[in-house]
């Protein structure tokens, strides 16, 4: 899943991303409210985490000008000063969550998982497609009961097809959701992350079909 995270701390966001990108999420980072539009056309992402003391453009600006273009990406709003009073405007503004710093990232990444899972309409942490599982909360993925080992970018193809199972996914769509803003992204590559994933997905009752001219579909056989 690719996420953005609007943070003016360069500190602060530079740990952030760096761990959740150990949590095999892909971060773009932007430190300034004015940067959000801009880094949103750039990409397709599945969460923001926005501060609200922010340069240029303040958090709650970003997030009422997000809703009133009608975009409904789930919004986590990280604020040193979480009153009653901000809280309430926050949420009337659009935020789907709310965090006081200091935090622990935990609680954090546990936020996400829950977002995630309701922007997806799902309620339980575990997807399953025949005998590939994904927990989202350990974010591993398991085939016949044994861990399957990824690298970070397949994982992030077989994890985009597998919230979609059963659901065709666009080329382009892979490549925006695994390329941050420091990667030169090629479209051509996401043929070779298919091919590895379908070498290590046989034998099992998952396969990942091509539609050509469409793209890619996660299916099982019954």
């Amino acid at each position: 899943m690719r996420l953005l995270l609007v943070e003016d701390n360069r500190e602060l966001a530079d740990w952030l991303s760096k761990t959740l990108r150990q949590a095999s999420y892909v971060v773009d980072v932007v430190h300034d409210g004015e940067d959000v539009e801009h880094a949103l056309a750039a990409g397709d992402h599945a969460l923001i985490i926005l501060d609200l003391a922010l340069p240029r453009m303040g958090g709650m600006e970003v997030l009422k000008r997000l809703r009133a273009r009608g975009n409904a990406v789930p919004v986590i709003v990280l604020t040193a000063n979480a009153s009653l009073d901000g809280r309430v405007k926050g949420l009337n503004e659009g935020a789907d969550d709310y965090l006081a710093k200091p935090f622990q990232i935990e609680e954090l990444e546990a936020r996400i998982r829950v977002q995630l899972r309701r922007a997806n309409d799902r309620t339980a942490p575990i997807i399953s497609c025949g005998d590939l599982v994904f927990d989202t909360n350990t974010r591993l993925f398991s085939l016949g009961g044994e861990t399957l080992s990824l690298t970070p970018r397949e994982h992030a193809v077989l994890e985009q097809l597998v919230v979609k199972a059963g659901r065709t996914v666009s080329k382009a769509a892979l490549s925006a959701a695994i390329y941050d803003f420091d990667t030169d992204a090629d479209p051509s590559a996401i043929e070779i992350y298919v091919h590895r994933l379908r070498k290590k997905l046989e034998g099992s009752r998952v396969q990942i079909a091509t539609l050509r001219g469409l793209g890619y579909l996660l299916r099982h056989e019954d």
